[in-house]
């Protein structure tokens, strides 16, 4: 009887070591590759919706000049969240942009999980909208993973150098931008401006999940 509960207690211990095991799998893996506050933010270079390739070198602000910083941002054309900050972010540009930080947006849903983020579609929302911004599509899917990007929106504020400043929401109203009280991305461009670091550093990004195959 004895070695028949020691038997037991074993399968059960061992099922459960396996069983935890699995379960903490999909957060190393979400995790992966992300970067944090004072890191460099990723190289890319990625189609806008003029056909054309951008990268940090050729990113220019609304002045023509080489930008002091980059407001970049995941976002998307579906998402209820995106969609509700789409006027948001077109504000932030024609007031940042000027001053050298332009709105660099992305869209990195794959379009054959959700057809509403098709290259054409962004297109289409980008002229109805009047996106005065960079659209850039995220092809196959390689740079919002390198970020760290699991949400859209969500913002990523560089600096001149190309180091992250500022990560997470654009305000502290995800849906109604009638019930703002701290504007994050534009109190972290004021800090920068004068010379500090952005408080907060960081805030938690509202919005839907990044559509993956």
């Amino acid at each position: 009887m004895r070695t028949l509960f020691l038997i037991l207690a074993l399968g059960i211990f061992s099922f459960s070591s396996s069983d935890s095991v699995l379960a903490e799998q999909p957060v190393v893996i979400t995790n992966s590759g992300g970067i944090e506050v004072g890191d460099k933010a990723p190289e890319f270079n990625l189609k806008n919706i003029d056909g054309k390739m951008y990268s940090f070198d050729n990113i220019m602000d609304a002045n023509g000049n080489k930008p002091k910083g980059y407001i970049v941002v995941f976002t998307c054309n579906t998402c209820p969240y995106a969609v509700a900050n789409e006027e948001r972010l077109i504000e932030l540009h024609k007031k940042y942009a000027p001053k050298g930080y332009p709105v660099v947006a992305i869209q990195p849903n794959d379009p054959a999980v959700q057809p509403g983020d098709s290259f054409q579609a962004m297109k289409e929302n980008a002229k109805e909208k009047g996106f005065p911004f960079l659209y850039l599509i995220d092809e196959g899917q390689e740079i919002f993973p390198k970020y760290g990007a699991t949400r859209t929106p969500e913002v990523y504020l560089v600096d001149a150098n190309r180091v992250l400043r500022y990560h997470g929401a654009i305000d502290d109203s995800p849906r109604d931008p009638g019930s703002v009280d701290e504007k994050f991305v534009e109190k972290a461009i004021q800090s920068m401006e004068k010379g500090g670091q952005p408080e907060p550093a960081s805030t938690k990004a509202v919005g839907c999940s990044i559509k993956t195959a």
